[in-house]
């Protein structure tokens, strides 16, 4: 997994860290944004689930869901 928000650069790794973030995939972090904005609105934000593998699977199926809806309008 690599990031794609730039980091504030306070300090020399900050920079280096910039320099390995990929441009063109830099340019796509707003559809990603858009996406779990759009799954908020709709879906709710809380889950419900309490421990981390429930917690991922329940974000899972919401973005399964968002994809479905998609698919059929």
């Amino acid at each position: 997994m690599r990031p794609l928000i730039k980091h504030r650069e306070f300090r020399p790794i900050d920079h280096a860290h910039n320099a390995r973030i990929d441009g063109t995939l830099y340019g796509q972090s707003a559809l990603s944004v858009t996406v779990f904005s759009v799954i908020k609105r709709t879906l709710g934000v809380a889950e419900r689930a309490r421990s981390w593998y429930r917690e991922l699977r329940e974000i899972v199926l919401m973005c399964a869901v968002y994809n479905i809806k998609r698919a059929v309008s």
